[in-house]
C-alpha cells in the first residue's frame, strides 16, 4: 500500500510540471532584438505569455520590448507612468500556449551589453 501512495505523489507531481507554461523571457528587447533572452517556466498561478511594449513619449520612436510570464488578469492593460521624468506608455499582449510569445535571442558579450545600456540611458 504504501508503494501506491509514492506512486500517486510522483505521478501527480510530473502531471503538475508538465502543465506549466513555457514562455520566452526577454528583459530588455531594442528594436526587436532581444537582448539576454531565454526559456521560462511559468509557476503554476501564472496562466498566460506576455509580449509588452513600452513607448516613451519624449523619445520619437523610442520603445523597449520585454517578454516573460504574466497573470492573465493583466492581458490587453495598458499602463502610463513616468520613469526619470520620460512619460511612457506599456501594454501588454498575451497568448496562452508555450513559446506564443517569441523573441529571438541575441547573445551580447559583457562589455557589448554595458556599452548598449550606456547609449540606452544617453539617448532617453
Amino acid at each position: 500500500m504504501n508503494n501506491f501512495w509514492k506512486t500517486a505523489i510522483l505521478l501527480a507531481t510530473t502531471v503538475a510540471a508538465a502543465h506549466c507554461l513555457i514562455c520566452r523571457r526577454c528583459p530588455v528587447g531594442i528594436l526587436n532584438l532581444c537582448l539576454f533572452g531565454s526559456d521560462i517556466t511559468c509557476d503554476n498561478a501564472t496562466q498566460s505569455c506576455y509580449r509588452g511594449n513600452a513607448q516613451f513619449l519624449s523619445s520619437e520612436g523610442f520603445s523597449l520590448h520585454i517578454r516573460g510570464c504574466l497573470d492573465s488578469d493583466l492581458c490587453g492593460d495598458v499602463l502610463t507612468g513616468n520613469i526619470f521624468g520620460n512619460a511612457y506608455t506599456a501594454s501588454f499582449e498575451c497568448c496562452d500556449t508555450d513559446r506564443c510569445n517569441g523573441a529571438t535571442p541575441v547573445r551580447l558579450s559583457l562589455p557589448m551589453a554595458a556599452c548598449a545600456a550606456v547609449c540606452l540611458l544617453w539617448a532617453v
